[in-house]
């Protein structure tokens, strides 16, 4: 009879995110020794990588941080199940995975995954990551935003997990203020770009013929249908474009003017949110 008990088999599952019978099997086979249960199952986990290549791995979290306050990176980083993204484990491994793309200066995911992690590479970390929890691991997104000003917002989407989405604004010095704030909007309303003018071209098109098209099949008489798709895509704007939409924490006023009132400026943002 192998010596261990309940409370072992629970901190062992904790700490490493997997099955509870595979940590009862480890530890039988480790005679009880944690130390050597945790071996087990990273090697076992190791000869299983391929079975996991097809799975998909929604789950997980985002971790963030301002860099001399000019520069935020963020990381998502995933596995398949919500319990494994909130154990320590995992989310100091998420940490150490930011940690890494922060020093390397990664832009992308290949760069971060080539990024050196103490006597390893982040590609490393997520193998050995997978192979201790069972699950496939992924590193998914990886952004990098440069500015006069940076803010992060970190935002838990439930209460017993850890961040679920990230948004970094860039502001000028005057908007730094405000800047959190805007973070926060635009963790709740998702805009795709700051303003009008920065709609690429090709969307904007699509858009107003999409938009044509719809208001021709409305019967409406064709010399005016230019004023009313003008209109409608004044609403696509204001649903899309950053400064144009209602500020959340005052929908009296829009974000664009909330940023006029002290003179600030947005001049980049990025939203990651896991599994998106």
């Amino acid at each position: 009879m192998a010596n261990f008990t309940a409370a072992d088999v629970k901190a062992l599952r904790e700490q490493t995110g997997a099955g509870m019978m595979d940590v009862k099997n480890a530890l039988s086979e480790a005679d009880g020794d944690k130390e050597k249960a945790l071996e087990i199952i990273r090697l076992s986990g190791l000869k299983s990588l391929s079975k996991r290549e097809g799975r998909t791995a929604s789950a997980g979290l985002v971790a963030g941080k301002i860099v001399d306050g000019k520069v935020g990176v963020v990381v998502e980083v995933n596995s398949e199940t919500d319990f494994v993204a909130k154990t320590d484990k995992f989310v100091d491994f998420a940490n150490k995975v930011l940690e890494a793309a922060v020093a390397a200066n990664a832009t992308n995911v290949e760069e971060a995954l080539e990024a050196p992690a103490g006597d390893e590479k982040v590609s490393d970390l997520v193998k050995n990551m997978g192979a201790v929890v069972g699950e496939k691991v992924e590193v998914r997104n990886v952004v990098r935003l440069e500015g006069e000003a940076m803010s992060l917002y970190l935002h838990q989407t439930s209460a017993d997990l850890p961040a679920q989405v990230a948004v970094l604004v860039a502001t000028n010095q005057a908007g730094e203020g405000v800047a959190r704030d805007i973070a926060m909007h635009i963790a709740a309303f998702s805009p795709d770009y700051i303003s009008e003018d920065t709609v690429p071209a090709d969307v904007v098109e699509h858009e107003r013929e999409t938009l044509t098209k719809i208001t021709l099949g409305e019967g409406k008489p064709e010399k005016i249908v230019p004023k009313i798709v003008e209109g409608r895509l004044n609403a696509f704007y204001k649903e899309n474009c950053l400064v144009d939409q209602d500020f959340a924490k005052d929908p009296s006023k829009t974000v664009g003017q909330v940023l006029k009132e002290v003179g600030g400026d947005v001049t980049g943002f990025a939203r990651v949110q896991v599994g998106a």
